[in-house]
């Protein structure tokens, strides 16, 4: 009844952020596996019916979505993990369609990477190996999706999937080093500069060095990561 409404300024309005506040809020707070069937089912179909809000307007409908999805992916519950990779894989799928098979770029390097980097950053992602059962299942749905077997999305797909299995064993080092705040600083630093031709990525994890060293009161290389993130902004603005 409010479609127009909810689509006006590309689903940047009052409306469309209560609305899917109120979809996000369910996965935000543990639900029961039979109610998290119905909120997996209702964003399913929020996702093909505001494609735009998505993938066309500002970046955060979709930034936040991903990041819920993901934490979902880590979960002990093995139908939760398949429900949050169907969604995601969906969400590609869509994205991919919606820039007519042309690429997924926005939820793909943009906003999946930034997702797991932010999760590993807030310690979220314990459960590696069942975030790599995820991506399995993510996977097999790209090679087994007959429609998109002539289109460069499986391939793709492979892709993301790589890259974020090598944020993943950059992260399994960390934790390695995690009583080392230096070599800990020093493997977040060469992660932030394989990012170099991603500005938020770059930034993601900079913010992420900055909280190690205020945690280790090293407050003036904690705001050397500040002012570098302001750099790399100002950077990007002029750019544009």
């Amino acid at each position: 009844a409010f479609q127009t409404q909810l689509l006006s300024n590309d689903g940047h309005n009052p409306l469309m952020k209560k609305v899917f506040d109120i979809h996000l809020a369910f996965l935000k707070s543990g639900q029961s596996e039979a109610a998290l069937k119905h909120v997996f089912a209702s964003l399913r179909a929020f996702i093909s019916k505001f494609p735009s809000a998505f993938f066309k307007g500002r970046v955060n409908m979709c930034a936040a979505l991903c990041y819920e999805i993901l934490k979902c992916c880590t979960s002990k519950v093995s139908s939760t993990r398949n429900e949050a990779s169907a969604l995601l894989y969906l969400l590609m799928r869509n994205n991919f369609e919606f820039t007519k098979r042309r690429t997924f770029l926005r939820t793909h390097l943009q906003q999946i990477i930034i997702a797991v980097s932010q999760l590993i950053a807030d310690v979220a992602l314990s459960g590696g190996t069942r975030f790599q059962d995820s991506l399995l299942i993510i996977n097999n749905f790209a090679n087994s999706d007959r429609p998109m077997k002539a289109t460069a999305f499986p391939s793709e797909v492979k892709d993301l999937t790589k890259r974020i299995r090598t944020v993943l064993m950059a992260t399994a080092q960390m934790k390695e080093h995690e009583k080392d705040p230096e070599m800990l600083v020093d493997l977040q630093y060469s992660l932030a500069k394989s990012y170099a031709s991603t500005p938020e990525l770059r930034k993601t994890w900079l913010d992420s060095m900055a909280k190690i060293h205020v945690k280790n009161g090293d407050f003036s290389e904690a705001a050397m990561c500040y002012v570098h993130i302001a750099a790399l902004v100002a950077e990007f603005l002029h750019r544009k």
